[in-house]
């Protein structure tokens, strides 16, 4: 090396000493975690996850860039939840997501006194133990109740208007739902109400929902009743292909079985409730409590006739059963 260039060299070092070391990078906060947890499986829950990620959004959170999301599915099997729900305690998560049934939202709770929750539940939380009051929570509960079991009279009302000869209906339920019991009653209440028979068959698996349908054979009933559940939004194409193979008009909870064959579907907009849990759960992330959130009623119902289906099974829908229908599938 050249004396000018090393006399520059050394110049260049000495600066460099003289200014010393460079200043560590300013740490940047860890993302907050929400830890998801359903008692279904993925595959049936894209659309409401999109539109709970759309709520989180409107709310300022956007998953991956200042908000991370961790999921746990039990898929179906119920006896998994706590264990799931333990997980997400461990990974220290900022809000317990409670979707998929009461389930969840039980076992969050019963874990926790000071993680919040956000939850969506098919039945009165106030009941259940979940929270003090829909208007004040008063713990670190709160979410969507999105009336599941309050519309199970108006879903029998809605498949006798289609089918006005039925007079005795199958009603299929997944026993191990926390509010399988619950189910039941108001079943049996609007059914005796309305002056039908019920026959009730309990399912846990596939193969059960093949079991059932098998007896109807030679105990066949006009018409069936499939309650609400992760289970059966998990086997839904089952249960639609069953139902058709067996000529049997059927009615459902949600908008998913009619939009793949279904006859009719009657219940909440699970996606417009699942984007106001990612609402709460944003605000909560920028410091609202649960116990100030009062727990939402959801106010959109949706009404789906497949009217291919119905032409299939030789029904023909009454026009004012049309007119008052979200929407029907040709």
């Amino acid at each position: 090396m050249s004396g000018i260039r090393r006399r520059d060299f050394m110049s260049l070092l000495g600066g460099a000493a003289a200014v010393g070391p460079l200043p560590a990078r300013a740490q940047q906060p860890a993302a907050p975690v929400i830890g998801i947890i359903n008692a279904g499986s993925p595959d049936t829950q894209l659309d409401r996850m999109r539109a709970f990620r759309q709520g989180l959004k409107d709310a300022g959170h956007v998953e991956g860039e200042n908000v991370t999301i961790e999921y746990r599915w039990a898929e179906n099997q119920i006896d998994r939840v706590p264990a799931l729900v333990t997980e997400l305690i461990r990974r220290q998560v900022a809000v317990i997501v409670a979707t998929g049934g009461s389930d969840p939202a039980l076992a969050a709770k019963a874990a926790t006194t000071t993680i919040p929750i956000v939850f969506t539940i098919p039945e009165d939380p106030v009941r259940l133990g979940l929270v003090a009051s829909l208007a004040r929570p008063g713990g670190n509960a709160t979410g969507i109740n999105f009336f599941s079991n309050e519309l199970i009279a108006k879903r029998l009302e809605l498949l006798r208007e289609l089918v006005p000869a039925a007079r005795r209906v199958a009603v299929l339920i997944h026993p191990a739902d926390a509010n399988a019991e619950t189910v039941l009653r108001d079943v049996d209440t609007a059914t005796r109400a309305m002056g039908l028979q019920i026959q009730t068959l309990d399912v846990s698996t596939g193969p059960d929902i093949d079991a059932a349908f098998a007896t109807f054979a030679h105990d066949r009933p006009d018409a069936v009743f499939i309650s609400g559940g992760p289970l059966f939004v998990s086997r839904r194409i089952q249960l639609v292909l069953l139902a058709a193979r067996h000529a049997l008009p059927a009615s459902y909870g949600s908008r998913e079985y009619a939009e793949i064959g279904g006859l009719i579907s009657y219940g909440t907009s699970l996606t417009d409730a699942y984007r106001q849990i990612g609402i709460y759960a944003g605000r909560i992330l920028k410091g609202a409590k649960p116990a100030d959130l009062p727990v939402m009623q959801a106010t959109k119902f949706e009404l789906v006739i497949n009217h291919a289906a119905a032409r299939v099974l030789g029904l023909s829908v009454p026009p004012s059963l049309l007119a008052r229908a979200d929407e029907v599938i040709e």
